[in-house]
């Protein structure tokens, strides 16, 4: 049984959007995979984020989310990084 890939939009603040330069990205996977493995995607191309993983916070859909969460096609995914404010 052949499954779909699906395409999810990313939106990136802070950190991860200085580091791509740009406030969202287009993917595509050749399945349904969980939030957390969207992360571990960027932090491949971009190492030096790597700082941000266990602090950062997932949302889907404008939920907040758990890590084991599966995004389905059409997502919009949330990566939050902290925020340092004053």
């Amino acid at each position: 049984m052949s499954q779909a890939s699906i395409a999810i939009t990313v939106k990136l603040f802070a950190a991860y959007q200085e580091a791509y330069g740009t406030s969202e990205l287009k993917l595509s996977f050749s399945e349904s995979i969980p939030v957390k493995a969207v992360l571990d995607y960027l932090l491949r191309e971009h190492p030096e984020l790597e700082r941000w993983r266990n602090f950062t916070r997932f949302g889907v859909n404008l939920q907040f989310v758990e890590p084991d969460t599966l995004v389905q096609n059409g997502d919009e995914v949330v990566l939050i990084p902290p925020v340092s404010g004053g």
